[in-house]
């Protein structure tokens, strides 16, 4: 695990310090204070909100607990206001983003400490070795990381045990941790009912532009693509990708690279499914969300039809979401295949069917409700 930063705090009148580790990026507290099962849960709600640390020594499953008792006070409905104006759905979801953030905030303050093989020095703490192997490599030195992340590692470590059934492949991915999973499968459906290029029967090459799991590559595997090369830029998501298509026998026909989007050369197919959302992500696993100015999206578009084989396609899966958000409009996203010298051939709609969409209480529900994926079929103009 490759980490400089160290965090201090004061223990028994000594002063303490060790290596300092958060998937986020973040910097390590100023202000740390040690606790145990005596602390109350309104004291340490209070105390997180001013920004102070809290490091626990106490039993592992009443730090659980604590944790859980935060969360309610962060959850708690505030006093209705009164009535304002309604706000825009580009608002709503702005405040929705600062809420989440503000709530993670506090939560990441309850702090647990590890030691250099991934054990924790707590009374009933849980075997989580591999579950921080999995994410954060071999470690040399005891460090100290927040129990919400470690929750985290060990929600992906079960889930990238029992692996995600692709019901419309007849398959199962595996996600690692920090590497985004495919609950959602409308994108994979799409994938697998649109009708290929007629190219492809004669130049049977396929790109799967930031493939992640390797699920679209697999897709375009199983429909008989012999030549797949899939691309991401994060390490991680590489392994991960090999990792499944390995399980699926099917890495004799996918070549993996990293890379910032498209590889060399030129394809019949070329396959990309963006971050939907044009916002700035505030952890790793939210670039497969959120991709800040629609960069991906629009790099995806300018550099599509100089990688395309003569009469070959792009296919661009996005959701519409944004548009309902009112942070892209349907005019600028056209605009932009304009404005790269493609031109759409077809479009494919399909609507989610995730537990959001019906979440009447979620505060961006009628955005939810309201969208659809769809498979843009592209070609140079």
């Amino acid at each position: 695990m490759n980490n400089d930063c160290m965090i201090h705090w004061q223990e028994i009148g000594e002063d303490k310090s060790a290596h300092w580790h958060s998937e986020k990026g973040l910097l390590p507290p100023k202000r740390v204070q040690v606790i145990d099962d005596r602390m109350p849960a309104d004291t340490a709600y209070r105390l997180a909100c001013e920004g102070t640390a809290l490091l626990w020594r106490g039993d592992f499953q009443n730090a659980r607990q604590l944790l859980q008792a935060m969360a309610r006070r962060a959850d708690k409905k505030k006093p209705e206001k009164p009535k304002q104006p309604s706000i825009s759905p580009a608002e709503a979801f702005h405040r929705h983003r600062l809420a989440q953030s503000q709530r993670a905030r506090v939560l990441e303050k309850l702090l647990v400490p590890f030691n250099a093989d991934h054990s924790i020095p707590l009374r009933r703490a849980p075997d989580a070795h591999t579950a921080c192997l999995e994410a954060y490599g071999p470690c040399t030195e005891p460090y100290i990381a927040s129990l919400r992340e470690l929750q985290g590692l060990i929600g992906a470590h079960e889930w990238r045990k029992k692996g995600i059934e692709i019901p419309a492949l007849g398959i199962t991915i595996h996600p690692h941790y920090g590497v985004f999973a495919p609950i959602r499968n409308e994108y994979v459906q799409l994938i697998v009912q649109v009708s290929p290029p007629e190219l492809l029967a004669t130049q049977s090459t396929a790109f799967d532009i930031g493939t992640g799991t390797g699920v679209l590559a697999a897709a375009l595997a199983l429909r008989g693509v012999r030549h797949i090369i899939a691309t991401d830029q994060d390490p991680r998501a590489l392994s991960c990708a090999r990792d499944n298509l390995t399980r699926l026998n099917l890495l004799s026909q996918v070549e993996l690279m990293q890379t910032d989007l498209f590889p060399p050369g030129q394809a019949a197919l070329i396959v990309c499914n963006p971050p939907w959302i044009p916002a700035r992500p505030s952890s790793p696993l939210e670039h497969a969300i959120f991709d800040p100015e629609s960069r991906m999206l629009h790099c995806f578009l300018h550099g599509l039809s100089a990688h395309l084989l003569p009469g070959g396609e792009g296919w661009l899966i996005l959701s519409d979401f944004a548009e309902h958000l009112g942070l892209r409009t349907r005019e600028e996203l056209l605009a932009a295949i304009d404005a790269a010298g493609l031109k759409v051939l077809d479009r494919t709609d399909m609507k989610p069917y995730h537990p959001r969409v019906s979440d009447a209480s979620d505060p961006l529900h009628k955005a939810r409700a309201a969208e659809l994926t769809s498979l843009w079929r592209l070609a140079s103009r």
